[in-house]
């Protein structure tokens, strides 16, 4: 059977071989690639009549990196793989950058990874001015494994590297080349004419033949760069406290600067080896594809649809939500019109956007001209006249079912008939809102985090009216503003908001218990989560997190603990961050503190509440206690068809609720715990503290069979 990945060589009448990496839709590595780029090169460097070589990609990609799929065949023993160190060492390093004839790398589109590391063992890199260039490993829980620790600090110093690898940032052909990663830029119809005429040039020693392992004009002195080193691994730590592979991937980079480059291969090496199989790579290679898959909608994108074309978008409400949400759409050039009630709501919302923005230019993520160019977009509006021919709504108004069933029958009849009918509740039944319009199979949730313009998920959620066409117009809307989507049925909450209900309740109930806020806070940061549940609370806002808390109470009145600490404290006006008090502090620049004042109002809760305190608890079982009964309530989620797959609702609670990603999301975490324990010690909390806990039917189900939590059930009630 023919290997799917290969390269083909062909020989010009200059004497120059050029290589062709031939693997779609990204070239990626795979080894049968490697192999026969190996044979290709060993094929050119017998041949007479090579005198240099250009290794290129195929269809304008170089090549996007190893081949990710092949991972969990390599992790579940199935695939063989080479033997550690021969792609970087025999093949990168003493094949092709060792090789007796010159070699040149013509890149356009992708040079990502190994794509990246292939192009560094060649003596030259000559790119197209959008070319992207990386070494995003660390992302996926390993370290560049093809030689890129060592090479790319000789090409473009210690800082520059350390920050391409630990943050995963890719840059374009114009920085590369100022930072001398590539040595010429020119446009796409050139490139492989003039890497043949630099390779000759480099044959005819009128060009310097670099080996990239070598040279050192770029690194730092040793005691320089061991203060760089130092400063990167406290960095590291800092920032990502739970994870090993950024400190294993600065111990590499050390090891080729000290005990030489060679050395620093094979430290590469192994560590590659050891990370490939860790639990973290395998958690975040399951993210990697679980990402991809959340565009795949059984009934919507495989009945061959194609999205009509969404020209403008309306906005209502200028809120913290509609704001956002109107400068996600005008980062992505939709044309946005925002309506408000009045004058001043409409300037407040506008302002929002315009803050919203500059904080990018501030940034440096943005030109002012750009910036101009987005505020252009958007048009203010306190009617629906400007409505006719809009083509998608979005609401975005106060959780108010009055409200939003009113605005949805003055929508029916402003819009046109083709206009997708969208709101951004996060609690309220989709059926209830559309309750008073004709056109039910127009109507779509379109819920978005808050900020709207920065958390990266979109969650669509259909009722059984909303037609296909519109999860597929939805599905290309939130890919064009770069979120990542997943499609959910309709119930309280949704996935991500119902799966998280526990979250707070629970923290709220162990407080209840004589437990210590800021404890619970720290565990879970600990944990990995951003925030914990109080200081959530307080970022969210005390209002909406008792109008939720209502929600839930009125829909599954037998699982919510009815805490007064909220009320309470709301009283008094604390009421999160806003009110600058709820269970923090927050003097200046939102600066969260702890503020003893609160044991009044937990004291006074408790007294209410009438349970006897418990004794002291380890972080683990606090972590347990307030994660279980989400992995519960995500159970049930699944179970009743809400969501189409586990993965879907690991995607959820990482981009929607900041769960850690080193983790693999909900689903993924509780299966590595294993169902079993889980339920045991939710029958364990059950007995001592009632029905909040209670393990649902499909947990203990796959509990009693041994079966995955995530593993897809045989017959599933789709409610999608």
């Amino acid at each position: 059977m023919a290997a799917k990945g290969r390269t083909e060589l062909e020989v010009g009448a200059d004497g120059v071989a050029v290589i062709t990496i031939c693997n779609p839709p990204v070239n990626s590595l795979s080894v049968d690639v490697l192999y026969s780029l190996k044979e290709s090169y060993e094929e050119a460097l017998r041949r007479n009549d090579v005198k240099a070589i250009v290794v290129t990609g195929k269809g304008g990609k170089f090549s996007g990196g190893f081949d990710i799929s092949s991972f969990g065949g390599v992790q579940g023993g199935k695939t063989l793989q080479p033997k550690v160190g021969y792609i970087a060492i025999d093949i990168l390093t003493d094949t092709l950058e060792a090789a007796t004839k010159p070699s040149v790398a013509a890149i356009d589109g992708l040079a990502l990874g190994g794509g990246l590391e292939v192009a560094m063992a060649c003596h030259a890199r000559i790119a197209t001015p959008m070319a992207q260039l990386g070494l995003p490993e660390l992302q996926l829980g390993i370290i560049p494994g093809f030689g890129g620790t060592q090479r790319l600090p000789h090409l473009v110093g210690l800082t520059k590297s350390l920050e391409m690898m630990l943050l995963s940032k890719p840059i374009k052909g114009g920085e590369a080349h100022e930072l001398g990663l590539v040595d010429a830029l020119v446009s796409p119809n050139d490139l492989v004419n003039t890497a043949r005429q630099w390779t000759l040039d480099i044959y005819e020693l009128r060009r310097p033949w670099i080996k990239s392992l070598y040279k050192t004009d770029k690194l730092e002195p040793l005691g320089e760069a061991r203060e760089i080193l130092k400063f990167a691994r406290a960095q590291a730590q800092k920032q990502a406290a739970n994870l090993h592979h950024p400190l294993v991937c600065i111990d590499v980079i050390e090891e080729g600067i000290v005990a030489g480059p060679r050395a620093g291969l094979w430290k590469e090496a192994t560590a590659f080896q050891d990370l490939l199989f860790s639990d973290t790579c395998k958690s975040l290679v399951h993210v990697f594809f679980s990402q991809r898959a959340t565009s795949k909608i059984p009934g919507a994108t495989d009945l061959g649809l194609m999205p009509r074309k969404i020209s403008k978008v309306a906005i209502l409400g200028g809120g913290l939500m509609g704001s956002g949400i109107a400068t996600a759409m005008i980062l992505s050039n939709y044309p946005v019109i925002l309506k408000e009630v009045n004058e001043k709501f409409l300037n407040a919302g506008i302002d929002r956007i315009k803050a919203n923005l500059q904080s990018r230019v501030r940034k440096g993520k943005m030109t002012d001209e750009r910036y101009e160019k987005a505020m252009s977009l958007v048009t203010g509006v306190l009617d629906y006249e400007h409505f006719k021919d809009v083509d998608l709504v979005i609401e975005a108004v106060i959780e108010n079912v009055k409200l939003k069933q009113q605005i949805f029958s003055d929508l029916d009849k402003y819009c046109p008939s083709h206009c997708i009918l969208a709101t951004n509740t996060s609690t309220i039944d989709l059926n209830r809102i559309g309750e008073k319009t004709k056109s039910q199979d127009h109507i779509v949730g379109a819920h978005f985090f808050s900020p709207a313009h920065v958390m990266p998920l979109l969650e669509i959620v259909r009722t059984q009216h909303t037609s296909p066409q519109v999860v597929v117009d939805l599905l290309d809307v939130g890919k064009k503003i770069k979120k990542t989507p997943i499609v959910v049925g309709n119930c309280t909450g949704f996935a991500v908001n119902r799966m998280f209900f526990p979250y707070t309740q629970s923290a709220l109930f162990y407080v209840d218990l004589g437990m210590d806020v800021y404890k619970i806070d720290r565990a879970c940061t600990k944990f990995g989560m951003p925030m914990g549940p109080f200081r959530l609370a307080d970022l969210v806002g005390f209002g909406v997190a008792v109008a939720t808390g209502m929600q839930y109470l009125e829909n599954f009145p037998e699982r919510v603990y009815k805490s007064m600490l909220l009320p309470l404290m709301m009283e008094d006006n604390r009421a999160g961050e806003a009110t600058q008090k709820g269970f923090y502090k927050y003097e200046g620049k939102r600066k969260a503190t702890p503020d003893p004042e609160i044991m009044k109002y937990i004291e006074k809760s408790r007294s209410m509440a009438g349970v006897t305190p418990d004794p002291e608890l380890s972080e683990k079982d606090i972590v347990e206690m307030v994660f279980f009964p989400v992995i519960n309530e995500a159970c049930r989620v699944l179970d009743e068809g809400i969501a189409v797959k586990a993965s879907d609702l690991d995607i959820a609670s990482i981009f929607g609720m900041g769960f850690p990603p080193y983790r693999g999301g909900v689903m993924y975490w509780a299966d590595s715990i294993g169902a079993k324990y889980i339920h045991g010690k939710l029958e364990e909390w059950t007995n001592r503290y009632g029905g909040f806990f209670k393990p649902c039917s499909y947990l203990a189900d796959r509990a009693a069979k041994g079966i995955p939590l995530s593993a897809p059930a045989k017959k599933v009630q789709a409610r999608l």
